[in-house]
């Protein structure tokens, strides 16, 4: 039986150290694996399709992209895993504490900062949410895009972290990111403490995802899945390999926490329904 070859977007250095560390842990239980890294989530997303690896770790707009190129090519994808913390996310709209705004509607004729242009919880899915309480972007107020790290689908967290920047120096009104990351930005001295409060925040979505494409062999692809999802945080060798990840325990993937994204990017008409894209100014 061939191997199975992954594919992972290198949004940092430790993705090196990470896969290397699952390719050894999986040959160790009898499955030829191997990995390939990518410069950015795009070219992923197309070689999935069209064969050139078996399996890849997608961001959401990444699998997003992918279920759209697979209906056009009328090739199957599958999502098999994902990770404990992928699940249930929210952005928040975040302001100063001391500021004048109290409410989103006092976002009128302000100004907004966001992260990268291919963000999902830092640009995509917040601008959707205002937009449905009732505030357009560039019509009803600013935005002050953060544009590091563009192809790495807001994985590379410097966009956000920039916007929260720009809003502790009083650049920015408002400022858009994950929720996770106003706490990390608290922590890192980017935010000081009590210096912000959330004026909202978006509801309940779901990230990344680890999918099979069409290449992939079904008793390979199942035996790699059964490896993930037995995976035990109380063993200290998966422990380490789960930490450098961030979760606990891989849990089977599922569809259902993409509909605020796909309602972002068909407003923002970032991909076209067959997956090409269509952004304006976008070049991964």
């Amino acid at each position: 039986m061939a191997g199975l070859l992954l594919g992972a977007v290198a949004y940092d250095p430790k993705v090196v150290t990470i896969w290397s560390g699952f390719r050894t842990w999986l040959l160790a239980q009898g499955l030829p694996f191997d990995f390939v890294l990518y410069a950015h989530y795009e070219r992923e997303a197309e070689d999935l399709v069209d064969g050139r690896i078996d399996a890849a770790w997608h961001s959401p707009l990444a699998w997003l992209r992918t279920r759209r190129l697979a209906a056009a090519a009328g090739a199957e994808v599958t999502p098999l895993v994902m990770r404990d913390t992928d699940r249930d996310l929210t952005s928040v709209v975040v302001v100063r504490s001391d500021g004048e705004i109290r409410s989103t509607a006092d976002l009128k004729g302000r100004t907004v900062a966001v992260g990268a242009l291919d963000s999902p919880q830092a640009t995509l899915i917040p601008l959707r949410h205002l937009a449905d309480l009732g505030l357009d972007a560039g019509t009803d107020f600013e935005v002050r895009r953060h544009d590091t790290g563009v192809g790495l689908h807001g994985d590379h967290v410097g966009g956000e972290r920039d916007a929260a920047r720009a809003l502790a120096a009083g650049e920015a009104d408002a400022a858009c990111m994950i929720d996770a990351g106003h706490l990390l930005f608290g922590q890192e001295g980017i935010l000081p403490p009590g210096g912000t409060r959330l004026l909202s925040r978006t509801e309940p979505y779901d990230h990344c995802v680890l999918a099979a494409g069409p290449s992939l062999d079904r008793e390979l692809g199942d035996r790699f899945t059964a490896l993930l999802l037995a995976m035990s945080y109380r063993d200290p060798e998966v422990r380490r390999l789960l930490d450098l990840e961030g979760l606990t325990r891989w849990l089977p993937g599922r569809e259902t926490g993409f509909g605020q994204l796909t309602a972002a990017v068909d407003a923002a008409g970032f991909y076209d329904a067959d997956g090409r894209i269509t952004a304006a100014g976008y070049r991964p």
